[in-house]
């Protein structure tokens, strides 16, 4: 994928599961890769910044010190997740003060590292953003999967996900003026030793039989952020399998 060659590109969360994946993809394609994450340390010359996107002061300087060192931003994927201490709660035990801290934490961080990186991309008249949201943000999860397990799906979840692909598009008609591409990729559940029953019980689901594993979507997330998806704006890449398709 040549049209990813010496871009500065940049992932939030990138040491998560999908996140590493991302960063691998990306230096593969010959990519400038910046890792954003609060599990790193600040090496620009080894593609890592410590930030905590829930913080606009973080965000911002960590964006100062990318533009020092390379003048621009070509590419961002908001893929980090942060979340409260009691994310996973069934539906009648969250409270509201963790519905709301979740959505600001999560689509609040995603709509300030935007901001700010869209002004960026402003003044350059190019760029793209990938945004991370969900087959759970396209329809309502099939709780039968969770059947004799101790798991379920946030609500606050879907919520988040069903936001991102919608804010996606909005920005995307608001910066096509700028030549700035913003699209979103929507994964299935991805295999990350989940508990057997919940596996066996996804994978009967699922056309192709089988979770997701991140090197499945990181390819396609590398495919928006490239000039070969140059004509390619508010859409919506569902990678899932074809568990959405039934």
């Amino acid at each position: 994928m040549d049209g990813l060659k010496n871009k500065i590109i940049v992932v939030t969360g990138g040491c998560g599961l999908l996140g590493a994946s991302l960063v691998k993809d990306l230096n593969r394609y010959k990519s400038l890769c910046i890792n954003l994450d609060i599990g790193v340390t600040d090496d620009l010359d080894s593609g890592t910044l410590y930030c905590d996107i829930t913080n606009s002061k973080s965000v911002k300087a960590s964006i100062e010190k990318i533009l020092k060192k390379y003048k621009k931003i070509d590419g961002w994927v908001n893929n980090a997740y942060p979340r409260t201490k009691d994310w996973g709660n069934r539906f009648e035990n969250v409270s509201l003060e963790s519905w709301k801290q979740n959505l600001d934490m999560q689509l609040g961080s995603v709509f300030n590292c935007c901001k700010l990186v869209l002004g960026v991309m402003s003044n350059q008249k190019n760029g793209s953003i990938v945004n991370i949201s969900s087959i759970y943000g396209m329809g309502a999860p099939d709780f039968s999967v969770y059947d004799n397990t101790l798991m379920t799906m946030p609500v606050a979840y879907s919520a988040i996900k069903g936001g991102l692909i919608n804010f996606s598009k909005y920005l995307a008609s608001y910066y096509g003026k700028d030549n700035i591409r913003i699209n979103c990729v929507s994964p299935g559940g991805i295999f990350n030793n989940q508990e057997p029953i919940f596996v066996s019980n996804f994978n009967k689901k699922v056309p192709l039989g089988r979770m997701a594993d991140a090197k499945d979507v990181s390819p396609g997330v590398c495919f928006l952020l490239s000039d070969e998806a140059s004509y390619i704006t508010g859409h919506n890449l569902v990678v899932d399998g074809g568990w959405t398709c039934i």
